[in-house]
């Protein structure tokens, strides 16, 4: 391409990897148009049952994938996006990819996935556990207890709490299950921070999951010393972790021949930093300024704000420095389960009652309340506040006169009372939220948006995009490749939000306040200690499962 062509001649691919596929995205650098997409399905989707090499089941609450899955999506979305696009590949400057997370696999100096080695293709633990792979729990709480009693600086930095889905409770999972992989792996590495490595050559590792999923704060991480205490095999595992750092938006490197030859792109193009597909919303969504918080919403939630200052918010998925833009406080909260509830009840709770459309439908047409009914939205535990993914899901007040649409608006319901509690929590602790910005899949369910916009008390905008993640990775990659000074001047130029769509009802809003309250004490009894009945029937599950499976 030649050196004068103008913004409009050049393009940046994002690409974003999901829980199921990966879709690739071709967007003009002048103005953020998208102008071609693709995706492409995992093969082997989540095993979350059975390991597809072997066959042999799997225990409780384990989610894992095949890393060859990843480099399919190069090979079959990029360059099908581009064809789609009807552009030249010599017209893109940039890529840049970003991952669910904390997504992480165990790998040999080189990057060489341990699952890819004959000896162990078949022991589930050489395998990228994704983000949902909850069986480090007990993990976890080990974890979290050893901080607080020893009174490890950082665990404030987190809510309190490390989380089962993050990458110090998963590699010591494996360092207890599995000694001879844990030992074999001469890296530990999220999967964003992988895929970076396989396209331009080179290790690094991103300053977002280095902060949020393996305890990084203060350019340190945990001690040798608090990690020998939890066990002495584990004092090196920061080795394992610890890899060059890098901002952001920064260019991890330019793209190697090999994935020149998979994608179809030039060789020499710049590839960016990872990051992760929540925080890379942010700036497609344009809600880079402090108090804009963005909702991620799909299968799951993330919750996204950056602020001026630093705060310990309790619950939180963590606060870091530059986690979501260089220059500012990222926070992150989550919910981890939104979509997959609603999904969860369509098909397999009340398969006869309906779409989610006529569900909706039927909802809408209720006053707030109705249906007498509050749900507790843990179908997949909780992230934030309580960190605890052995919680369930509840319903309280169902009658013989309950129907399919009364629950599923309790659970729409829920799910929104769940981002409140998070919202009043950033609040708690000084870090102002004054407007909610809503980005993922579940944008189009009007009744929806509007509960969360009566429930929350503040106008909610929307992205105007519908590859919020690949639009975001687009704009990091335009960073990388130099057509933007920083984050903040991509975002303007390529992002799109519509603000204000949804506002607040003020009757609405009244009559949520009463329906919240019993929410609030229907969290804190059953996630606060109250009674821990959710917690023993998990475990009379688990025990039951597992002597199946060992059957």
């Amino acid at each position: 391409m030649s050196a004068s062509a103008g913004p409009q001649d050049r393009f940046v691919v994002g690409v974003d990897y999901g829980t199921l596929s990966g879709r690739a995205l071709v967007v003009r650098v002048g103005d953020g148009a998208e102008v071609g997409t693709a995706v492409h399905e995992y093969k082997h989707g989540v095993m979350d049952s059975v390991l597809a090499a072997s066959g042999r089941a799997l225990p409780p609450d384990w989610a894992l994938q095949d890393p060859e899955d990843y480099r399919d999506v190069l090979r079959e979305a990029v360059p099908a996006a581009v064809r789609s696009a009807g552009i030249s590949p010599e017209q893109v400057i940039g890529i840049a990819i970003d991952f669910t997370a904390c997504t992480v696999l165990p790998t040999l100096a080189d990057g060489t996935p341990l699952c890819e080695l004959p000896d162990f293709a078949q022991r589930p633990h050489a395998y990228v556990k994704l983000w949902k792979h909850h069986a480090a729990q007990r993990h976890a709480d080990r974890i979290n207890a050893a901080a607080h009693e020893r009174g490890e600086p950082w665990i404030g930095r987190y809510g309190g709490k490390i989380s089962s889905e993050w990458s110090f409770a998963k590699a010591w999972q494996l360092l207890e299950e599995d000694p001879e992989i844990y030992h074999r792996a001469q890296r530990w590495i999220e999967a964003a921070d992988w895929i970076v490595w396989q396209l331009c050559g080179s290790e690094t590792r991103n300053v977002c999951t280095a902060g949020y999923k393996a305890i990084r704060q203060d350019g340190r991480y945990p001690s040798a010393d608090y990690l020998a205490a939890l066990d002495p095999a584990f004092a090196d595992f920061v080795s394992k972790v610890d890899g060059p750092l890098i901002d952001l938006g920064a260019c991890a490197g330019r793209l190697t021949a090999q994935a020149a030859s998979w994608t179809g792109l030039p060789e020499g193009i710049a590839v960016a930093a990872a990051n992760v597909d929540a925080h890379v919303t942010s700036a497609a969504a344009q809600a880079l300024e402090p108090g804009r918080l963005v909702l991620i919403m799909g299968t799951s939630t993330c919750h996204i704000l950056n602020g001026d200052k630093l705060a310990e918010v309790p619950g939180m998925c963590g606060v870091v420095d530059g986690g979501v833009s260089p220059g500012a406080w990222g926070y992150e909260a989550g919910q981890s389960g939104v979509g997959d509830i609603f999904g969860w009840f369509v098909d397999h709770a009340a398969p006869g009652a309906g779409s989610h459309e006529e569900l909706s439908r039927q909802a809408a047409e209720q006053p707030v309340g109705g249906h007498g009914l509050v749900a507790l939205d843990w179908w997949n535990g909780n992230r934030s506040l309580l960190v605890n993914h052995e919680l369930s899901g509840v319903i309280v007040g169902m009658t013989l006169a309950t129907r399919p649409a009364d629950i599923y608006r309790a659970l729409l319901e829920s799910t929104a009372f769940g981002t409140r509690m998070i919202v009043e929590a950033f609040e708690n602790a000084g870090i102002a939220v004054t407007e909610l910005v809503v980005a993922g899949g579940l944008t189009g369910n009007k009744l929806l948006m509007q509960i969360y916009a009566d429930v929350t008390g503040r106008p909610l905008s929307l992205i105007g995009s519908a590859q919020g993640p690949a639009l975001g990775s687009a704009i990091h990659a335009a960073v990388a490749a130099g057509a933007y000074p920083d984050i903040h001047a991509a975002s303007s130029a390529m992002g799109r939000v519509e603000r204000g769509v949804y506002l607040p009802d003020a009757t609405r809003a009244a009559a949520y306040n009463a329906l919240y309250a019993e929410y609030q004490q229907l969290h804190d009894y059953f996630g606060r200690g109250g009674n821990e009945v959710l917690l023993r029937l998990r475990a009379i599950r688990n025990a039951t499962q597992l002597e199946a499976a060992m059957a």
